[in-house]
């Protein structure tokens, strides 16, 4: 009888330790929120921890873990980690490499975020790239310009004004070839500079909707709307417009004869900019908007965008939702954003000093919506094909038919699966 009590203290003490081992678990995993973060690099690393450590100050009930991977493994680990083990928030792209983990059931639908922290309005110029089927999963905490960067004192020079058309840029340009001087340098050895021209001649010709139908294997390589995109293109190439032999140069091979004065223009992101400082000619560069084909036509942009997300199967949803409101404040954006050479998306964040960013700053907040750039918008293996087609057309025009419906074909088996 005494073994029989004895046994059943243990018993009664095992299960009393249990619930309280369980509660604990419970407890902290309230307080614990994860954090995993792409952003290795030494400088964005030390800028995201200073936004962690003020967040912890504010929010001290709240036990922060940053798991950092390395910028490009990350690519592969968040895959695996989506499905096996969750992080509360995750670092990640707007555009299709977020749609991709949408379409899973992987991301949270966070539209309650953007809706209590006035992000309709704070943020519309990058709420498409965040948004599928009209819910957003993503707040963007940082993006870039793309656009013509030139050389000032050559325009002087030759007494030559920034265009804001198509017909005042084919105009400019025809001034700078007859003066000996490369309108527009490109490296096309890398492929991906070629998708900047494609991007921005479809988004100037026929706007965000049909660019995203293209983007997502819904549009056709085939349709007439693209004639008009590539007819402006090769009119471009035929006038000898583009860097003679650029696919025998890297994108920062081409950077040479812009630093050297025999090119006047480049359309690129804004991280030339250093380079351009680094040579000695930064106080000559300018910047300008991507000129107007069609007026008709919204005015869109390029900016790769990095976003915070929370996954479907996180375990501190709450701790991930009070993490994003705070990280998608206007102050917090800013300081972010300066500290890794980025644009804060919030048009209530304080103005960048820098004149580049600043000048990017103002453009991105006004645009009527932003592409993330063709290899971040449509699949990977389309973005290989379709920008290996644009370098082959930049090389041989003539070529252009059978690029096209080889290209749709690569639609059809990649979209179709």
């Amino acid at each position: 009888m005494r073994r029989c009590r004895t046994l059943m203290v243990l018993v009664l003490a095992t299960l009393i330790a249990g619930v309280a081992f369980g509660g604990g678990q419970k407890e902290d995993q309230s307080r614990r929120l994860v954090i995993n973060s792409n952003l290795s690099d030494p400088a964005p690393r030390a800028a995201f921890a200073e936004v962690v450590e003020q967040f912890r100050e504010e929010n001290p009930d709240l036990d922060v873990v940053v798991n950092t991977f390395d910028h490009e493994a990350y690519k592969t680990a968040i895959r695996n980690f989506l499905v096996a083990d969750p992080p509360d928030v995750a670092l990640w792209f707007a555009g299709e490499r977020m749609k991709y983990f949408v379409d899973q059931g992987l991301l949270e639908d966070i539209s309650d975020v953007w809706a209590e922290n006035d992000l309709h309005r704070a943020m519309a110029s990058s709420r498409l790239a965040a948004t599928v089927d009209g819910r957003q999963y993503g707040v963007p905490w940082g993006y870039y310009q793309w656009g013509v960067y030139y050389r000032k004192d050559i325009f002087a020079e030759h007494g030559l004004e920034v265009p804001e058309t198509w017909d005042e840029f084919i105009a400019l340009g025809e001034v700078l070839k007859n003066q000996g001087i490369t309108p527009v340098t490109i490296g096309t050895r890398y492929l991906w500079t070629t998708a900047g021209w494609f991007d921005y001649l479809n988004l100037r010709i026929n706007g965000y909707d049909y660019h995203m139908r293209l983007m997502a294997g819904e549009a056709s390589y085939l349709d007439s709307e693209l004639d008009r995109v590539f007819e402006v293109w090769q009119d471009l190439v035929d006038r000898e417009f583009f860097l003679a032999n650029h696919a025998t140069y890297s994108w920062q091979e081409a950077q040479a004869p812009l630093i050297n004065g025999t090119a006047a223009m480049y359309l690129i992101g804004n991280f030339i900019i250093p380079d351009m400082e680094a040579a000695g000619v930064g106080d000559k560069m300018g910047f300008f908007q991507f000129p107007v084909i069609d007026p008709s036509v919204g005015i869109y942009e390029d900016a790769p965008t990095e976003t915070y997300h929370i996954p479907a199967g996180a375990r501190n949803k709450e701790g991930a939702r009070r993490f994003l409101a705070f990280a998608s404040r206007p102050d917090v954006l800013a300081q972010f954003a300066a500290a890794t050479g980025n644009i804060s998306p919030h048009r209530d964040s304080p103005p960048p000093r820098d004149p580049f960013v600043l000048k990017g700053f103002e453009m991105l907040n006004a645009a009527d919506g932003l592409a993330q750039f063709y290899d971040r918008d449509t699949s990977e293996e389309m973005a290989r094909h379709g920008m290996e087609g644009f370098q082959e057309f930049m090389v041989n025009p003539d070529r252009l038919e059978r690029i096209l419906q080889r290209l749709d074909r690569r639609r059809e088996e990649i979209f179709s699966r």
